[in-house]
C-alpha cells in the first residue's frame, strides 16, 4: 500500500476520529486509480487544484464529507459524499459524465481502530478487505458504466469545414448536395403540360378542383336534392356520380319548411 502512509502522515494533525481515517482511506484508494482531488463541497472553487493530498478542509464536518475528483487524464469527475451514521459510514459516489451512482456502507469498527489513530501500522484493520469492498462497490461500477456509454456512443469525426461553409453571409445553394434526385414526377410528354387543366379532379397527378368525396376528410351524406325547391325523382343522378352540388353539403333535406309556411287563406287575400 505505498502512499497511503505518507497520506496518512500529512494528514495525521487533523484525524480526530475513525471516519477521518477512514474518509483518508477512502481518498488513497480512489487517487491510486487514476484520479485527483480538486477540493471540497458540491460546487467548484477558486482554491481547487489537482492534487494527491486531501484539500484543506476536507473534515471540517465529522457527519458529512464532500470531496471531488477529476480523472487525470480530464474525462471523468467524481463527487464523494460520505454520511455517518453511527458507528457505520455511507459512501455515495456520482460520476458526472454518465450519471452512475455507486453506493457502500461500511462498518468502522470493522476497519479503524479508535484507539490507535495516533499510529499509522495500527489504525487499520482488515486493510485488504477494506480495498477490495471499496474497489468492488464504488470503483468498479463507475469505470463499468463509463466503458458501457463509451462504447455505445462512439465519438464521431468529421471533416473540417470549408469557407463556403461557414461563411454567414453566404446565401446557401438550392441544388442539393448529394447525388439523390429529388422524387419528382416528370411530364409524360412535351404535349402534357396544362393536364391538371384538362383533369381538374386530378384522378391522375393532382386537379385545380377539390373533390368533395377524396378530400380525406370524414364524408357527410350529400343530398343531390339540397338547395333545389324540390326533391329529385329516385334515380335522377346515378349512385357515385360526381357533380357539382346545388347547395351547401350536408344542410337540410330540401323542400318548404313547414314552419315558414303562409298561414292557411293567406293566397286567397290576396287574389
Amino acid at each position: 500500500m505505498a502512499g497511503l502512509e505518507v497520506l496518512y502522515e500529512s494528514a495525521a494533525p487533523s484525524i480526530t476520529c475513525t471516519q477521518d481515517a477512514l474518509v483518508c482511506f477512502l481518498h488513497w484508494e480512489v487517487v491510486t486509480h487514476g484520479y485527483y482531488g480538486l477540493g471540497t463541497g458540491d460546487q467548484p472553487g477558486p482554491s481547487d487544484k489537482k492534487s494527491e493530498l486531501l484539500p484543506a478542509g476536507w473534515n471540517n464536518s465529522k457527519d458529512l464529507y464532500v470531496l471531488r475528483y477529476e480523472s487525470k487524464d480530464g474525462s471523468r469527475k467524481l463527487l464523494v459524499k460520505a454520511i455517518t451514521m453511527e458507528t457505520s459510514m455511507i459512501i455515495n459516489v456520482l460520476e458526472y459524465g454518465s450519471q452512475q451512482v455507486a453506493d457502500l456502507t461500511l462498518n468502522l469498527d470493522d476497519y479503524i481502530s479508535a484507539e490507535d489513530l495516533h499510529d499509522f501500522h495500527r489504525t487499520y484493520k482488515n486493510s485488504e478487505e477494506l480495498r477490495s469492498r471499496i474497489l468492488s462497490g464504488i470503483i468498479s461500477p463507475i469505470h463499468e458504466q463509463w466503458d458501457k456509454a463509451s462504447v455505445s456512443s462512439p465519438h464521431r469525426e468529421f471533416p473540417p469545414a470549408t469557407a463556403r461553409e461557414v461563411d454567414p453571409l453566404r446565401i446557401p445553394s438550392h441544388h442539393p448536395h448529394t447525388s439523390r434526385q429529388p422524387p419528382w414526377c416528370d411530364p409524360l410528354g412535351p404535349f402534357a403540360v396544362g393536364g391538371e387543366d384538362l383533369d381538374p379532379f386530378g384522378c391522375r397527378r393532382g386537379g385545380m378542383v377539390v373533390d368533395p368525396l377524396r378530400s380525406g376528410f370524414p364524408r357527410a351524406l350529400i343530398d343531390p336534392s339540397s338547395g333545389l325547391p324540390n326533391r329529385l325523382p329516385p334515380g335522377a343522378v346515378p349512385p357515385g356520380a360526381r357533380f357539382d352540388p346545388f347547395g351547401p353539403i350536408g344542410t337540410s333535406p330540401s323542400g318548404p319548411n313547414p314552419d315558414h309556411l303562409p298561414p292557411p287563406g293567406f293566397d286567397d287575400m290576396y287574389l
